[in-house]
């Protein structure tokens, strides 16, 4: 049997996965691998996506530079989703986020009187409309 049929793909063929920084623990971002991306990603040890809007392979890094070299690919207990352990690479090393800060996750629910709201509470390391072309 192909490992590949042990992971639990949704209807779409899909499972999510999660890029953690080896080095650091912090939990970088969120995207989905179709089996084909999965596959790419373990044969080149770097980090392959199925991008949902584009209906693609997105190899991280194709346009913006910033490469997640992998280091381990995991799979949790329920087999549905992939835990990829990186190294973030590129031109600004450290860049995850299309906004062009470190984690996707820079937004922290902060509480206002008796609601919420979310805050920013991450820097932007480096201008997005200067990565994307």
């Amino acid at each position: 049997m192909d490992w590949l049929d042990d992971v639990k793909w949704d209807a779409q063929g899909l499972v999510p996965a999660i890029a953690q920084e080896a080095a650091s623990g912090d939990v970088l971002m969120f995207a989905w691998m179709n089996r084909e991306a999965l596959q790419k990603t373990f044969e080149l040890q770097r980090a392959v996506y199925f991008s949902r809007s584009r209906g693609k392979l997105w190899f991280k890094g194709e346009e913006s530079g910033h490469v997640q070299t992998v280091h381990e690919i995991r799979l949790d207990c329920d087999a549905d989703v992939v835990l990829l352990k990186v190294t973030q690479l590129g031109h600004e090393p450290g860049i995850a986020c299309h906004t062009g800060r470190h984690s996707c996750f820079f937004s922290k629910l902060e509480a206002a009187g008796a609601g919420a709201h979310w805050q920013a509470v991450d820097p932007v390391l480096k201008d997005p409309e200067s990565i994307y072309k």
